[in-house]
């Protein structure tokens, strides 16, 4: 065991007891990233006329759809961790015990985002692009919810940061000495989605990147990422066509969806977007109720 190893935490970090109550950890950690993009995204939408409030309206539909379809997409990838004989199907819908899969919860995320702009009359791509950003900081606090569950590790490594994992982990290698160190790939996630955080807000200032464009550089910035990081984890139990694990198809769909959205918004609309609103008689509140000077309202009803 390498003395730079990084430790597993405790078992017993997972969880505490508050009263009555058990807390864990790794929804801490999902409600900080909950958190984090909401304020960030609020900020971000100030900026473009809409009342910041409206992020908070949005994530009233985002976050608990996100959250099924994040747990659904999960347990049907892992379908041999909750569906074989004896098992305790009640397990489908414990999300506090890990497993809530990233692209389940932007597919979720995304119908409720657009149910409420929807509702609003905010422009879908104005708050998309003022999410982009916001995710990676918040997938990256989510990832600490990973160390503390003791998931989201890769192949054995020689490397000084190698991650200790307790050889009685169910998802341990057979055939491995005790004390391997495997990849921490929960941290190389993390510091990919905050490098990207920086990249895309640089990217933001050189360029006009409206019209979903940051949506798009943030799908092929997390894609690429994730596609490698799914390609050395070990995760036995997840579903794979071709031999190439589930996960890393999706992240090759995020990057191929983000370049053709990257394209085709490029095309048609090189300019900024003339307004956030969908429509002139919008309910979403507004920093400032007045259209901007010289935009008409077959400009600002226009998506």
């Amino acid at each position: 065991m390498k003395i730079t190893s990084i430790p597993s935490p405790p078992p017993a970090w997972a969880q505490f007891q508050l009263g009555p109550l058990t807390i864990h950890t790794y929804a801490l950690c999902i409600i900080a990233g909950i958190i984090a993009a909401v304020w960030i995204t609020g900020r971000r939408l100030a900026k473009r006329g809409v009342d910041a409030g409206f992020a908070i309206d949005a994530a009233l539909w985002a976050v608990p759809l996100g959250i099924i379809c994040a747990r659904f997409y999960h347990v049907f990838t892992h379908v041999g961790d909750y569906f074989f004989p004896g098992a305790n199907l009640w397990n489908v819908f414990a999300i506090w015990d890990g497993g809530n899969a990233i692209y389940g919860a932007l597919i979720g995320g995304a119908l409720g985002i657009w149910i409420a702009c929807r509702r609003a009359g905010v422009r879908f791509w104005t708050f998309a692009d003022a999410l982009a950003p916001a995710l990676l900081v918040a997938q990256s606090l989510g990832r600490f919810g990973n160390y503390f569950n003791h998931e989201l590790y890769g192949i054995p490594t020689t490397l000084p940061w190698g991650l200790q994992i307790e050889s009685t982990n169910p998802k341990f290698p057979p055939g491995l000495p005790a004390g391997t160190l495997f990849h921490p790939l929960f941290l190389y996630e993390i510091i990919w989605n905050l490098v990207g955080f920086a990249v895309l807000l640089l990217l933001e200032r050189r360029f006009t990147l409206q019209w979903g464009k940051m949506l798009a550089l943030y799908l092929i910035w997390y894609g690429t990422g994730r596609s490698y990081l799914e390609s050395i984890r070990i995760d036995p139990s997840s579903n794979s066509f071709l031999g190439i694990p589930a996960n890393v198809w999706a992240s090759f769909v995020a990057v191929i969806l983000g370049v053709v959205l990257l394209v085709v918004q490029s095309r048609r609309h090189p300019g900024a977007e003339p307004s956030p609103f969908t429509r002139p008689d919008s309910r979403a509140r507004r920093k400032d109720p007045v259209a901007p000077a010289g935009e008409s309202e077959e400009q600002i009803s226009r998506s």
